[in-house]
């Protein structure tokens, strides 16, 4: 196992959020001997917003070791299980695997929580980061590759008619036993909507309505094939994506909004014909009271009315870097561009604030939304690794050789 810094002393890169980006850069971080802190609970985003029983959308080669050596394909044979028996990949083999992937590749995690992260000045080490229970550390880089459960999605026209405390996002509702022998409406009508529907009717749900404004999306298995090329002509030109026409990037868009928005995975498609389930299309949420039992009256815009014990938003996430807890309680925020709620990035994932990055979710506007998957998690890697190993090089030809001479990645 590679020597993880320790709090006390500063750190040459310090990466907030232990999911599966964080624990790919940490990989990367200890086979390029980059001085690193991981902070985080390992896959808590996953184990705690998404429900027992789902089936991720990604392939087996969306895996997690920036050298290929622990794949998620290795962990399958451990198991004695082929890429096509395993497929659709359960939620709980993906935890497994990130579990053995960790352990295998020597990986530490701190599981304490950032409270604060601020701008300190000074040469070397411009950051710190407060810890939940007060201690700091102090780095010369900063990656934040968190869960984005902060940025779960309310839409106006739901948040102003619903009264409080009547639904729960699908973020806070990850236990579907909670719905058992209970009926409930689930406002949404892509991937998540309806596996949340077809899993709360496994949890023994009495009755489930998904209400959509679009037409039902069609089934069929998704085809990510064409990814991998691109993202390894991103690894080795991180320039790739930005320097794509406006067209070009567009079609990239759309392309992933067909298979990943307006279809639904073919797996799903029994799993919903009984009927404990119910389809609301070209429909939307215009009213909605409690009633003097306890339970929900809500209205649809078609003239229905549907009596229900629970409320679930599947209405997704909507990115807002300004969300994060950490960086609202410090003092970055007035320094870090933002477009759309992202975060504004430079080739290396760099934002604005030197030194600071991110990956993840909050790639995807400067990098594609391939950032939304894991399919986006050793190409990070390898772009962030190479960018922090050059800047040390270049800090080390200074007259002195100071290694840690400027702090940020664009030396």
């Amino acid at each position: 196992m590679w020597r993880c810094a320790v709090l006390r002393d500063p750190v040459r890169l310090l990466i907030i959020g232990a999911g599966p980006y964080g624990l790919s850069m940490a990989a990367q971080c200890g086979h390029l001997g980059i001085d690193h802190l991981l902070l985080g609970r390992p896959m808590e985003f996953w184990r705690s917003s998404m429900p027992r029983g789902m089936r991720l959308r990604s392939r087996t080669d969306w895996h997690l070791d920036p050298l290929g050596i622990h794949t998620l394909d290795a962990y399958l044979r451990t198991l004695g299980l082929t890429p096509e028996e395993a497929d659709p990949i359960p939620l709980e083999t993906y935890l497994a695997y990130a579990a053995w992937f960790q352990q295998r590749s020597g990986i530490h995690a701190d599981r304490r929580l950032v409270r604060r992260l601020e701008a300190v000045g000074g040469a070397g080490h411009p950051f710190r980061a407060t810890l939940e229970d007060g201690r700091v550390v102090a780095a010369a880089n900063v990656l934040v590759t968190t869960g984005f459960g902060a940025c779960a999605h309310v839409p106006d026209e739901l948040a102003r008619i619903l009264p409080e405390g009547s639904y729960r996002h699908t973020r806070d509702c990850a236990d579907l036993r909670s719905l058992a022998g209970r009926s409930c409406l689930i406002v949404g009508g892509r991937q998540s909507a309806f596996e949340w529907a077809a899993l709360a009717v496994q949890n023994g749900a009495a009755e489930v309505h998904l209400c959509y404004r679009h037409d039902t999306p069609g089934f069929a298995r998704a085809d990510w094939t064409w990814v991998d090329p691109m993202l390894e002509e991103l690894a080795r030109n991180p320039r790739w994506y930005r320097d794509l026409t406006e067209e070009a990037r567009d079609e990239i868009t759309r392309h992933m909004w067909r298979i990943g928005r307006q279809q639904l995975e073919a797996w799903l498609a029994p799993a919903i014909a009984g009927e404990a389930v119910h389809l609301w299309p070209r429909s939307n949420v215009v009213a909605c009271r409690r009633t003097p039992a306890g339970r929900l009256e809500v209205g649809l815009d078609r003239g229905h009315s549907l009596i229900v014990d629970e409320l679930v938003l599947a209405t997704g996430y909507r990115m807002d870097v300004g969300r994060l807890q950490f960086l609202a309680g410090g003092d970055l925020l007035p320094r870090l561009a933002t477009r759309n709620g992202y975060p504004v990035l430079d080739e290396h994932f760099q934002s604005t604030v030197p030194g600071l990055h991110f990956t993840n979710r909050f790639a995807a506007q400067d990098f594609g939304h391939f950032f939304d998957f894991t399919a986006g998690v050793r190409a990070a890697a390898a772009i962030l690794g190479r960018a922090l190993v050059a800047s040390a090089e270049s800090a080390a030809a200074l007259p002195g050789g100071h290694r840690h001479s400027r702090a940020n990645t664009a030396d």
